[in-house]
């Protein structure tokens, strides 16, 4: 699954800071509790893997990314560290309400010098941001949520990047009694019941 860090043709030191950035996470969560202990030892695939296969939904032209509910930074910090080889003009915001996990992905983006990368202490429903190419969010909430979540700050062209588990059918269905979005569902390299929704033109219902 490492071969997909063969097809961006990403460099020595950017896999140096992806190595990097895995220490700091195993580092920090025993104590933080950053993610569960039973994925730490397959943490390479599980966490950077999977968020590294976000990258073939941004392109070129994208200027702002936001990713709500950033944990310990997963897929965010992974698309900023691969971001500064591959499309340097995109800046990555992460949104985190949780004290702690802001204390540490400020840590990294202090650690791995990630000039791409700004940090909000802030909830969702806070924020006070215009219009952003695109929206991921990793193990936050249901799609429904996460519709209303972004909805405030898409435009036509916003798309919303959103890997799910194997209950995404539920979620859709679910979503479309409030929503109207086109999307598209592509298979997870990392899970075999995982898969991510690529998410466009949302617009609330009228009754």
């Amino acid at each position: 699954m490492s071969d997909i860090l063969d097809t961006y043709n990403v460099s020595r030191e950017t896999i140096a800071k992806l190595k990097a950035y895995e220490s700091m996470v195993k580092e920090w969560n025993i104590k933080f509790n950053l993610v569960s202990k039973s994925s730490v030892e397959t943490l390479w695939n599980r966490h950077i893997i999977d968020s590294v296969q976000l990258m073939q939904f941004i392109k070129a032209t994208d200027k702002v990314l936001y990713d709500f509910g950033s944990g310990a930074g997963f897929p965010a910090i992974v698309i900023a560290i691969i971001a500064e080889q591959l499309f340097p003009e995109l800046k990555i915001n992460l949104v985190e309400s949780i004290g702690k996990k802001v204390t540490f992905l400020n840590a990294v983006k202090t650690e791995l010098n990630l000039k791409n990368v700004t940090i909000w202490h802030e909830r969702i429903e806070n924020l006070k941001i215009s219009q952003v190419d695109i929206i991921s969010s990793r193990a936050l909430a249901s799609l429904p949520k996460l519709l209303e979540y972004s909805n405030p700050f898409c435009s036509e062209k916003t798309r919303l990047i959103f890997p799910k588990g194997e209950n995404y059918q539920e979620e859709i269905k679910q979503a479309k009694k409030q929503w109207q979005f086109e999307y598209e569902v592509i298979q997870s390299i990392t899970d075999i019941s995982g898969h991510i929704l690529n998410i466009s033109k949302i617009r609330r219902k009228k009754w």
